[in-house]
Formats: structure tokens, C-alpha cells, sequence
């Protein structure tokens, strides 16, 4: 098995930190159809103002509303208008890995949905994953 990047929103803005919460990250629930990101999932947020990474698990907040609240502990590695990456992975048979797909979900400062799309893969993948299939690899 391996485990492979499913889904990204990319360079979204927190809006909120909530200290006193429980835990988790809400998420506006448009940005987490596009990414196809469940309640309770496991994510791992990127900060890129200050390095910070950490795991924690998505709640869905109000569909078009921008919503990208830190709850709980992990509200100190952020502070609000930080710019985070929000990734998602999946697990897959290493005879599926080469042709997993992500999807990207850009957004603007607002958080609004500017271009979801999938990453193409590497040249040469397609090769790769019909010789897995055949049992073929090097």
C-alpha cells in the first residue's frame, strides 16, 4: 500500500483561530466539496507564513462563506490571515499508485474556488503503470 496525495486546497487564507474549541479545522463546505474532503477526514495543514505542520481533522463550515477556522491546540501554530495549504491523501494498492490523480483547488484572498483542477501526471507515468499492471517493474 501507499499512501498518495488525494486532494489540495491550495494557499487558502485562515479567517479565524479558535483557541477554546475542542479541535480541528473548519472549512468552508464548497471548498471541501471541490476537494472532495469529508467531515471528520484526516488532513494535514501546511502554514506557510511560519513553517508550522500539522494533522488534525476537517469540519464542515458554511458552503460560500470563505470559512478556514484552527480549532482547538493547533490554533497556536496559525494566526488569523496566514496563508495554509490544506492537503488530503488517500491509500492505494502500489499497483494503483502511478495512476492516482490529485485535485487542486485554488482560491483567491477571499477564499472563493479559482480554478479546481487535477495535476497531470509526471511524463512517463502511464508507461509505469501499465508495466505495473503487466507485473513488469524494474
Amino acid at each position: 500500500m501507499r499512501t498518495m496525495l488525494k486532494s489540495k486546497i491550495h494557499r487558502a487564507r485562515v479567517t479565524q483561530v479558535n483557541l477554546d474549541y475542542e479541535g480541528s479545522i473548519t472549512i468552508d463546505k464548497s471548498l471541501m466539496e471541490a476537494s472532495d474532503i469529508l467531515p471528520f477526514e484526516r488532513v494535514e495543514v501546511l502554514n506557510i507564513n511560519n513553517g508550522a505542520r500539522f494533522d488534525t481533522y476537517a469540519i464542515e463550515g458554511e458552503a460560500n462563506s470563505g470559512v478556514i477556522c484552527i480549532n482547538g491546540a493547533a490554533a497556536r501554530l496559525v494566526a488569523k490571515e496566514d496563508i495554509v495549504i490544506i492537503l488530503c491523501y488517500c491509500q492505494v494498492p502500489d499497483d494503483e499508485a502511478m495512476a492516482v490523480i490529485p485535485t487542486r483547488v485554488y482560491v483567491d484572498s477571499k477564499n472563493r474556488i479559482i480554478e479546481p483542477s487535477s495535476i497531470a501526471p509526471l511524463p512517463g507515468w502511464e508507461r509505469e503503470v501499465v508495466r505495473a499492471k503487466e507485473g513488469v517493474m524494474k
